[in-house]
């Protein structure tokens, strides 16, 4: 075994069916009493069940957050919270909810509670992200890491089913890109490997019954450790390219990064053979069908879009695209190179299985 460096990230997890219930005992853990709660204009009645749960502990409700986090609206949370006198920021919902908590950490250091219902894994890291003027800027930050993550299965019910593969997908991409990583180690490989497992088995079956505990709960555990591995390694090709996407041309995150996700594999591929082996056998496909193909087959066969065009993108956009991906170059195992990106990104626009 080669030597390698792991330096896990600070948090606590609460998790188990019915543990929003242990929402204000871990405020207090936290040494907070003045939370202000953060949603998306869809999830208010559910942000105004955590308030209520908070009782005096909460200050109110900001039910803004949008997707891929634009600065205006970072500031107008900042602001709120400054005038609110709050000390501690609950995220209630997906991965745009918990990129406005972070925005206002990374400005304040206020302290971050999440409560996922999806399956975003946006709550295990340190990883940031704000557009400004059509490009979203990333970075690395320890203040926007939220201190306590509570994930109840219980609350992911009313996602609905298309939304909750796309979402389960998202997390597969952070734990594939995760082992293609140049700053990956063997616990990580293990994460990634046990989160990819956990989502393969939950999403058919989510497909069949959107209400079933046990995916719900494997669903939910895969995104955690999905989560996990994307904060503790550099993102790569992948993420470059969602990142763009989403940031440059507003395309929906976890439907974008089911798209793009076979098509980066397939571009890594002989780059990373280790890691492509540890996709197959998480997902449990046969040697004759590649990691990449095993990732198209399981979004496609369970109703997920895999075409960008579907999602909006025109096919004039691609060369855009292509060149702000060459830009600020996230490490990747194989280097990029403008013709098969571009390659690439035609047979996501088109929705090709990967070959």
């Amino acid at each position: 075994m080669p030597a390698f460096v792991h330096s896990p990230l600070p948090g606590r997890v609460v998790f188990g069916a019915g543990s929003l219930q242990q929402l204000s005992a871990e405020i207090v853990a936290m040494g907070c009493s003045r939370a202000l709660v953060l949603c998306t204009p869809e999830q208010t009645a559910l942000a105004q069940r955590v308030s209520d749960l908070l009782g005096d502990k909460s200050v109110g409700i900001f039910d803004r957050a949008t997707m891929h986090v634009p600065l205006e609206t970072a500031q107008h949370a900042r602001a709120v919270a400054r005038e609110l006198g709050a000390d501690c920021a609950i995220a209630v919902g997906g991965g745009s909810t918990t990129g406005l908590g972070k925005a206002i950490a990374l400005d304040s250091g206020l302290p971050i509670l999440a409560i996922p219902t999806t399956y975003a894994g946006s709550e295990m890291t340190p990883i940031y992200g704000i557009t400004q003027d059509g490009l979203k800027k990333t970075g690395r930050d320890a203040r926007v890491l939220p201190r306590t993550v509570i994930y109840d299965p219980e609350l992911s019910y009313s996602l609905p089913v298309d939304l909750s593969v796309t979402s389960a997908m998202n997390a597969i991409a952070h734990a594939a890109e995760g082992l293609c990583a140049v700053d990956g180690n063997p616990i990580i490989d293990l994460m990634a490997a046990e989160g990819i497992a956990a989502l393969g088995r939950a999403i058919p079956r989510l497909k069949l019954q959107a209400h079933d505990p046990s995916a719900r709960h494997d669903a939910l555990y895969g995104a955690w450790l999905c989560g996990s591995v994307l904060g503790h390694v550099g993102m790569a090709l992948h993420h470059k390219l969602c990142h763009t996407l989403g940031g440059s041309f507003n395309l929906p995150h976890a439907q974008t990064h089911t798209v793009v996700l076979p098509h980066a594999l397939a571009y890594n591929a002989s780059a990373a053979p280790q890691a492509m082996q540890r996709i197959q056998s998480a997902l449990g496909v046969r040697s004759t069908t590649s990691a990449a193909q095993a990732v198209y087959d399981l979004a496609h066969d369970n109703g997920a879009p895999t075409s960008l065009r579907e999602l909006g993108l025109h096919e004039n956009d691609l060369h855009t695209a292509l060149e702000i991906a060459l830009q600020n170059q996230y490490p990747n195992p194989r280097p990029l190179v403008r013709e098969p990106l571009l390659a690439l990104l035609q047979d996501a626009f088109e929705g090709r299985r990967p070959h």
